[in-house]
């Protein structure tokens, strides 16, 4: 489905203050600052609270992960069929904590555009960017997020912002159609600001926000970047 830029993806992981329940709790407190403040959040959820949180809110909610298998045999794998009909509009694949071959990327993005799911690849570095965005069958979105900075205090945005902006310029060249999205370490508007001025359409945030105190006031603040 298409996503209006500029997004907030925020990933839910299997944290504790976002599985089950408390994953409801969250993605109805994102909804209500995505309709105070007019702006694009999508919610990247655990497999097993795709129908629950998709349920109860109005906004995009993503899989964290699909496999590229087909009904049948697949004991333990994530059927794309499946994650759509719990309500997933899109999948994200490759993330640090889950990454995945070329070989194993392209079937699944296959598999997703066959569903008419949006795809989001994530790549750790520049040249796994430009891998991604030269398939042949191409995700929507290039997610950037060095794994150094990933859940830490420093943002990839004043770490290493030529990431950022020599990342979103190699992707463009290669697949015009392809955006970038950028994560690691963003705790606040001005990390948001800088990531959209390096060429990003927007952000992938977990901790920042999942294990914030108020979690509200964490989305508020990020989104208020996207205004800058």
């Amino acid at each position: 489905m298409p996503l209006k830029p500029p997004i907030l993806f925020i990933n839910f992981k299997t944290y504790e203050q976002a599985t089950g329940k408390k994953a409801v709790e969250l993605a109805k407190k994102a909804e209500g600052v995505a309709a105070k403040e007019g702006t694009t959040i999508a919610l990247v959820v655990q497999a097993a609270d795709l129908r629950l949180v998709s349920a109860s809110v109005n906004l995009p909610v993503f899989a964290q992960h699909i496999d590229p298998i087909q009904f049948g045999k697949g004991t333990g794998h994530v059927l794309p069929e499946a994650a759509k009909q719990a309500g997933a509009v899109g999948t994200v694949l490759n993330h640090a904590e889950n990454k995945r071959s070329n070989e194993f990327i392209q079937e699944a993005i296959a598999r997703a555009k066959s569903l008419n799911l949006t795809v989001m690849v994530c790549a750790e570095s520049i040249a796994r960017a430009k891998e991604i965005a030269g398939f042949e069958q191409k995700p929507d979105f290039v997610a950037i997020e060095p794994p150094e900075l990933i859940g830490g205090n420093i943002s990839v945005s004043t770490a290493n912002p030529e990431l950022i902006s020599d990342g979103a310029s190699a992707v463009k060249e290669i697949a015009p159609k392809v955006a970038v999205i950028t994560g690691a370490g963003i705790k606040n508007r001005a990390d948001v600001a800088k990531a959209l001025e390096l060429g990003t359409v927007g952000i992938f945030v977990a901790s920042g926000i999942v294990k914030a105190a108020n979690q509200k006031a964490a989305i508020g603040e990020l989104v208020q970047g996207f205004k800058a």
